[in-house]
């Protein structure tokens, strides 16, 4: 069944736009509503939350009044994270939890992300029941009450108490540069890396409603490279709006990414007997994105890289079925499932900065085993989406490429979830010739899809 609302990560748009205009916000709190009273779910409170966008408590109020509408309870944690959100949902007495946010989009945009009671996103199925009853809620055209939910503190409260009991030896003695992208990280890192006896120097972590994502956090790594270098700090972390995702620079201004991440994870977990379990070989689950690098690093630690669609959700799916400890994105949504349901870029941190300490290392030495292949990525805008298999001229560039490389390379084009873009991603051992098939197929892509 084709979604027209949801994506692979709730609902994403123009804030102001449908969907994510007042009515329609509305209704995707009554379908919910809906939804937790026809699940018979133990309790019959939701919980809210939002990062930084100015959009972002409209957004919240109109959810919590389609909520009320059903007869639901709304408690409001305000500005947090899809992390924090997912552990309150299942810690606490909800039946669900909602997180406003775009994640790593501009301010314009904004999200609602739904969570069960158990800590996960909504799966498929689920949200194409609820796309059902929003739509037939906007054709009744109902008149929902208004709400202002207030902030309760004690919710944010608990959730960092959650990520500081995952650390047992502290932070002491480490010097962190953390950048919380303006968004939803902004007061809660610094406080929990401080309070776990850390020096921190945070940076964008001044928020004003427009300046999230804005050339900073995850996606813009240069100013931390250069504050980490400046501060001769041991580590800087860069969150995403959300903080569901982490990336790393090095003492040296080295960018450690997800790849990295998981790499160095994993060897810490493998040393400490938590990366096999159940008996099974030890495995990682990562999507089609990782680089082959990361693979051959895993190979030679008898470690196993599981593959799926680009993702978290899809990561967490394929964790769940055979039971991995450890999962995530080349992007910095990480998945340590001992701890957490979903990608958290705080407790990702903490982890990283676990080994940091238990090994006495840097960055620098934990990734060294890892030789990147050289990647390219290209982000075509396009009108329309088309099977690849009805566009000649693409198909015919990327048999080219995936021939020229042979087992050395890799070839993936895909579609976003969230954006109209195709994606085209082109890895292999020399540059040139990466850099050379990435334009071809992007080229191709234009011509063929009207972009």
């Amino acid at each position: 069944m084709a979604r027209e609302l949801f994506g692979t990560d709730g609902i994403r748009g123009l804030a102001g736009k449908p969907p994510l205009d007042s009515t329609t916000a509305q209704a995707v709190g009554a379908a919910l509503g809906n939804w937790v009273r026809s699940s018979r779910q133990p309790h019959v409170s939701v919980v809210i939350g939002m990062d930084t966008r100015e959009s972002g408590p409209w957004l919240a109020a109109s959810v919590a009044a389609g909520l009320s509408s059903r007869g639901i309870a709304v408690e409001f944690a305000g500005v947090t994270t899809t992390p924090g959100i997912a552990y309150l949902a299942k810690n606490g007495h909800f039946a669900a939890g909602v997180m406003i946010s775009a994640s790593h989009n501009p301010y314009q945009d904004n999200g609602i992300k739904l969570i069960g009671h158990a800590g996960y996103k909504f799966p498929d199925q689920e949200e194409e029941r609820l796309e059902a009853d929003i739509f037939r809620l906007l054709e009744q055209s109902p008149d929902f009450p208004q709400a202002s939910p207030r902030v309760d503190s004690s919710l944010d409260r608990a959730y960092v108490d959650h990520l500081a009991a995952t650390l047992t030896g502290g932070l002491h003695g480490l010097k962190i540069v953390a950048d919380c992208a303006n968004g939803s990280a902004s007061n809660l890192a610094p406080e929990l890396f401080e309070r776990l006896g850390a020096r921190v120097h945070p940076i964008h972590c001044s928020p004003d409603g427009r300046n999230i994502n804005l050339n900073c956090g995850s996606l813009h790594l240069e100013s931390l490279q250069a504050a980490t270098i400046q501060h001769q700090a041991d580590v800087g972390v860069a969150f995403d709006g959300d903080a569901d995702r982490a990336l790393f620079v090095s003492g040296r201004g080295k960018i450690v990414d997800g790849d990295a991440v998981l790499f160095l994870a994993a060897r810490y977990l493998q040393e400490h007997g938590q990366l096999a379990v159940n008996g099974q070989p030890p495995a990682v689950v990562a999507t089609v994105m990782s680089n082959i690098g990361l693979e051959r690093a895993f190979r030679a630690h008898g470690i196993e890289l599981v593959r799926t669609p680009v993702g978290d959700k899809y990561v967490l799916e394929e964790m769940l079925r055979r039971g991995a400890a450890l999962g995530g994105e080349q992007s910095g949504h990480i998945i340590f499932h001992r701890y957490a349901t979903a990608g958290d870029g705080m407790l990702t941190a903490l982890r990283v900065f676990e080994a940091m300490q238990a090994s006495g290392s840097g960055l620098d030495e934990l990734t060294k085993e890892i030789q990147v292949f050289p990647q390219r990525l290209i982000n075509v805008r396009i009108k329309e989406r088309k099977p690849l298999e009805n566009l000649p001229g693409v198909t015919r560039e990327i048999r080219a490429a995936e021939d020229s490389f042979g087992d050395s390379g890799r070839v993936l084009v895909r579609f976003s979830g969230t954006e109209p873009l195709a994606r085209v991603m082109v890895e292999g051992p020399e540059l040139e010739r990466v850099e050379d098939f990435a334009h071809r197929i992007a080229s191709q892509i234009r011509a063929e899809l009207g972009g």
